[in-house]
């Protein structure tokens, strides 16, 4: 009995070090959380492009190599966070390489802190879905989808937070 007793407090004390506290946890679990990305092809898309709900939705369309998608990218973050609580979300599409993902878009999106939602578009196929966006998407980004139950606007252009905040408020009244 007593060495049955010597190896079970030996073992409790040798894996000590191993066992994370409750706030280590919920660190750690965060963290992957920040590093999982989603990848979906247009299928997977699709149900972030329609709702029913009363939310309004503003869908990005961007990339990390797209220098005028990356200077807007700050406005639709601020955007997402002074309207949260008007029922407002933000969506950014990378259309980043997946080949990419690793090495560029997700230690973008962790030094950039970015909170929105972030998804990764993969697939190949844009002659298919890019019209299925919008019919007057020529393809060319930074792209811009805001919409709601009652109401959807597409635009082919940059925006600062003046007019990002504009047209939002607009889908609002």
């Amino acid at each position: 009995m007593r060495i049955a007793t010597a190896i079970l407090i030996f073992v409790l004390v040798s894996c000590k070090n191993d066992v994370k506290s409750k706030d280590d946890l919920v660190k750690l679990k965060t963290e992957v959380q920040q590093n999982e990305l989603e990848i979906y092809d247009y299928e997977g898309l699709k149900p972030y492009l329609n709702t029913s709900s009363e939310k309004t939705y503003v869908v990005n369309f961007w990339a990390t190599w797209c220098a005028p998608c990356v200077k807007e990218l700050p406005y639709f973050e601020q955007l997402n966070t002074d309207y949260s609580d008007k029922n407002v979300e933000v969506i950014l599409v990378s259309l980043d390489f997946p080949k990419k993902y690793e090495t560029t878009l997700k230690p973008y999106i962790k030094d950039k802190k970015i909170k929105s939602k972030v998804i990764a578009l993969n697939d190949t196929d844009s002659n298919s879905w890019i019209p299925q966006i919008s019919e007057e998407w020529s393809g060319a980004i930074p792209a811009t989808l805001i919409y709601n139950k009652d109401k959807r606007q597409f635009y082919e252009r940059t925006f600062t937070y003046d007019e990002l905040e504009t047209e939002v408020k607009q889908f609002l009244n």
